[in-house]
């Protein structure tokens, strides 16, 4: 089970820090990616982490602006979002990919085995 939290209303230019606490499952076990879906798109890969600690980026949109991380004690994987954008409103979800390094390419999400619930981050003055 995903534990998501951190959402909320933000400024452009502002920050978020989201996080994503798994029960059930030792997190470097397995790769653990973020993702958005914005209004009316298909739900988008951000970012993963593997269970060896190594980090992908899906979207060339983040432009160093978006960390994901691990806290293995907390069993909890994190994603610090730095100078918001309006468009980067939406849904943000986490998601548990069923091998320890986080897939190449354009992340599919339907093979992806568990979600969270997502966590709405809406970026409006």
């Amino acid at each position: 089970q995903f534990v998501e939290s951190g959402g909320d209303l933000v400024q452009p230019g502002g920050s978020l820090r989201l996080s994503c606490k798994l029960s059930g499952f030792p997190i470097n076990f397995y790769a653990i990616g973020w993702f958005r879906q914005a209004p009316g798109k298909d739900r988008e890969g951000l970012s993963c982490i593997g269970g060896d600690g190594s980090v992908t980026i899906y979207a060339d949109s983040l432009d160093g602006r978006f960390t994901i991380s691990r806290n293995d004690a907390k069993n909890t994987v994190y994603l610090q979002m730095n100078n918001l954008r309006f468009e980067e409103t939406g849904v943000y979800y986490c998601a548990l990919y069923n091998y320890n390094l986080c897939p190449e390419g354009s992340p599919r999400p339907r093979e992806w085995d568990y979600w969270g619930q997502g966590t709405q981050v809406t970026v409006a003055s």
